[in-house]
């Protein structure tokens, strides 16, 4: 499909299915920026188009190709039929100060800056997952959410993924697998970059000085914009930053943990050694709660145990096991009891333009858009939101400090009350990146 095909198409069906649920944030209508307007911002800001009577007034992107190419985009979905007026430096376009609600879905390594600056504006927050790079900017992140009293919802959909919701509230909270002794967290997706192509000036319509930021500055790599930089460290924590965070999330969720008490794990790159990636193609890491145990691992290599569940949680108990994953669940129960099986249900029919938007996720969709309504709804009752910024400082503070255990080759003891490693200086001078000039490093 070229791009006038999925302009046309997109706007055949928004006027039915974003009419469905405008009466209910009617007295809303808030004005929209983006900042990040690659892959997952927008299919971020375009179901959240599709569940309220929203005005996109914004977009911030430092790649001029991929900021005019939303505008046209997001022309075409949105209500008004207005483009958006497009900005390269986020600071700018805080400071008209013409927006109610900002999403954020920038590489990992800038998501602490834009959501405190915009906490700063009075602006509630949309913030991809995970919400930093080192655990003091996560800190720092909490602190402003609550300093100016803004709602931040973290792009962790799995809480609002209905399937997941069904097998919580049914299987896990009616105590059907009794006693929970483990559970496993996985993902098992060749997902690794494999490449190791020369390094390049950067494209013309790329301001890779501003895309840096307060990150090292590497030599410009194609792998690396767009979408290939969590190949390297440099920008994210790894897989472990970009799936486990999912996974653990869920699982805290599901089962209502809140720290782990110390956090182990060993990997490296032990197979694909030819690649220019630094990030590890193998990781395990054990998240101890006391009287559960969470335990991660991913390879980009070899074969998934189970080809129906190649990313996903199991979890293990007296009286059965629940497997669950964002295509579906599956509950075992030891006896006589029936096993139970749910699949994901796309609404491709009640939301037709899923059918044609370049690169969604269609199976993810439904979680998007449930997501948002909550965001919504926590901004018009100043509560929390089911993923409130606080549960996602949790989730990525824990996949950060497996990271550091594996550098280390040591277990952390967490102290959550301090928010520092028990006993470990070195450790503890690991919670905070060194940023590049002139960017400063928020603190709490």
């Amino acid at each position: 499909m070229n791009r006038r095909d999925f302009l046309h198409a997109g706007a055949a069906g928004v006027a039915l299915s974003a009419a469905a649920h405008a009466a209910e944030f009617a007295d809303q209508n808030p004005r929209v920026g983006l900042i990040g307007c690659g892959w997952y911002g927008k299919c971020d800001l375009l179901r959240l188009i599709q569940v309220a009577p929203v005005e996109v007034v914004s977009l911030c992107d430092v790649d001029k190709k991929m900021l005019a190419e939303a505008a046209d985009i997001v022309a075409s979905r949105q209500k008004s039929g207005k483009k958006p007026r497009t900005f390269a430096d986020y600071r700018k376009m805080l400071d008209e100060k013409d927006l109610d609600l900002v999403l954020i879905a920038t590489p990992d390594h800038w998501h602490a800056l834009p959501m405190i600056a915009a906490c700063e504006a009075g602006l509630d927050v949309f913030v991809q997952k995970p919400i930093s790079v080192d655990v003091v900017e996560g800190k720092a992140m909490v602190a402003a959410a609550r300093k100016h009293k803004r709602v931040v919802q973290v792009g962790t959909q799995r809480r609002s993924t209905p399937h997941l919701v069904e097998a919580r509230d049914t299987i896990l909270k009616e105590g059907k697998l009794g006693t929970i002794g483990l559970v496993e967290i996985y993902c098992y997706y060749h997902m690794r970059a494999r490449e190791n192509p020369p390094d390049t000036k950067p494209p013309e319509n790329l301001d890779y000085e501003m895309w840096t930021g307060p990150a090292p500055l590497r030599p410009y790599n194609k792998l690396v914009h767009p979408r290939g930089w969590r190949a390297f460290m440099e920008y994210g924590n790894g897989i472990v930053g970009d799936m486990c965070i999912h996974m653990l999330d869920m699982v805290r969720w599901m089962i209502d943990l809140g720290w782990p008490r110390r956090i182990s794990s060993s990997g490296g790159i032990l197979v694909d050694k030819k690649s220019k990636a630094n990030i590890s193609d193998t990781q395990t890491a054990t998240f101890d709660f006391g009287n559960l145990h969470v335990v991660w691992q991913h390879r980009t290599w070899g074969e998934s145990p189970d080809r129906q569940y190649p990313w996903g949680a199991t979890f293990y108990g007296d009286r059965g096991t629940l497997k669950v994953s964002v295509n579906s669940y599956d509950f075992t129960p030891l006896g006589a009891d029936k096993p139970i099986h749910r699949d994901v249900v796309m609404e491709l029919d009640k939301y037709p333009e899923d059918r044609t938007e370049k690169d969604l996720e269609r199976h993810v969709a439904p979680a998007i858009r449930r997501h948002m309504q909550d965001f919504l709804k926590a901004i018009a009752s100043r509560g929390r939101p089911v993923a409130d910024i606080e549960q996602g400082h949790i989730s990525t503070a824990c996949c950060i400090l497996a990271n550091l255990s594996m550098k280390l080759g040591r277990s952390l003891t967490w102290d959550a009350e301090k928010q520092q490693v028990a006993g470990d200086e070195q450790a503890n001078k690991l919670l905070r990146r060194p940023y590049r000039r002139p960017w400063v490093h928020p603190e709490a």
